[in-house]
């Protein structure tokens, strides 16, 4: 590495429905000065999607230029068919710069992420729900999911909830308590930010 990182990287984790992204909006608005990297993904633009609000849309064959470059940090192809992934660059380069980051991953990401960015500058959370039965009623609740997609992600869930002890931190997302889960990440943040002389 050419530098010394002197930043932190907290990643966010946890099982589909969970609340994860409703934990980054909640930490975009209350420390709009960190950096939130965007994913960059293939899949199709939605109606009301912008680029480059959550995700860059790129092409199949710019995204595979990019893992053959080994451009990614972390990257995935979802049911054999869309890929996701987060630039290395814009992350490691804010890190050198002794910036924060926070990025919400998979727990697929979060393994490839290990292996790239050094302990010292990595702070994980996993976000856990009450029960995988509690996390399909949420699921449920955002529309009708095909049967197969459902078993899918509870099958997802209970394999990635069993990867919770690897994180640095565990923080409960319980039923109508998503401010005390977020709380929890705020106070978590500041104290490894603190801890590392890094400014808030």
């Amino acid at each position: 590495m050419p530098q010394a990182l002197k930043g932190k990287l907290f990643i966010i984790s946890g099982p589909s429905g969970v609340g994860k992204g409703t934990v980054i909006r909640a930490l975009k608005e209350l420390f709009p000065q960190f950096v939130f990297p965007i994913s960059h993904t293939t899949r199709e633009i939605r109606p009301g999607e912008k680029d480059g609000d959550v995700y860059h849309f790129i092409s199949v064959n710019e995204f595979q230029s990019g893992i053959e470059k080994g451009e990614f940090l972390e990257w995935a192809q979802v049911h054999q068919q869309n890929y996701y992934g987060t630039l290395k660059a814009p992350i490691m380069d804010a890190l050198e710069e002794g910036k924060i980051v926070i990025r919400e991953v998979d727990v697929q990401g979060f393994h490839s992420i290990s292996k790239v960015v050094p302990k010292e500058n990595l702070v994980t959370i996993f976000i856990k729900a009450e029960s995988p039965e509690k996390l399909l009623a949420r699921i449920a609740k955002r529309g009708k999911l095909p049967e197969e997609e459902i078993k899918r992600r509870m099958h997802s869930a209970e394999l990635e909830m069993k990867d919770a002890d690897m994180f640095d931190y565990q923080v409960w997302s319980l039923e109508n308590k998503i401010p005390e889960c977020i709380d929890a990440v705020k106070k978590i943040i500041i104290d490894e930010a603190q801890k590392a002389g890094l400014k808030i």
